[in-house]
């Protein structure tokens, strides 16, 4: 018999969490698949009836993490006001959500690509529905017409950002790149 789909989500959530702290605590190349499961307290055979390798499992991660933070950004936008009068409250949101789990943002950002080609197109389709995102919020809100190339430029620039940050162990001081994201989005916008 099936398990239900609630426990089913649970075991997923779990997993994914699990393989967050794994990779927080070893870095992608050195976990293996018992620390997963240790991390997400279930079976073995529990990972492989949700993924059929660690690398499955990380892009799912990535995934789930990245849908998460876009749902931040939409759940900060106020589609009353002009998109500009929005920018920084949008910016702060985002910011502060990747800030709130300093244990994701390493997974996210430095160990996907550990996983070559696929962790890569892993983060090309994310960065693509970013990329969307900032269209129709800045198109579709009288921004004028930003072209798909700029959007993604954009979404690349505030990535560098955040990378910086990690890079030096800042991650307390995310929320300060408010301002320089705002900026590059202005700039970007009134370059069109």
């Amino acid at each position: 018999m099936a398990e239900p789909d609630v426990l089913v989500s649970e075991h997923r959530s779990r997993l994914l969490e699990g393989m967050a702290h794994a990779v927080a605590q070893k870095g992608y190349a050195a976990t293996t698949i018992a620390d997963v499961v240790r991390e997400a307290s279930v079976s073995r055979r529990t990972f492989y009836e949700h993924f059929d390798g660690k690398d499955r499992c990380l892009v799912a991660l990535y995934e789930a993490a990245s849908h998460n933070a876009l749902k931040v950004l939409q759940g900060a936008l106020d589609p009353g006001q002009p998109w500009q009068a929005q920018l920084e409250h949008v910016l702060s949101a985002y910011f502060a959500g990747l800030a709130s789990n300093p244990v994701l943002l390493r997974t996210l950002y430095i160990e996907i690509l550990g996983l070559g080609a696929e962790g890569l197109a892993a983060r090309r389709r994310v960065n693509a529905e970013m990329a969307a995102f900032v269209l129709s919020v800045v198109n579709g809100g009288g921004g004028g017409a930003l072209s798909p190339a700029m959007a993604t430029a954009m979404v690349g620039g505030i990535n560098e950002l955040v990378l910086e940050c990690i890079e030096q162990d800042r991650l307390d001081r995310l929320t300060e790149l408010v301002q320089p994201a705002a900026a590059l989005v202005r700039a970007l916008t009134a370059a069109r």
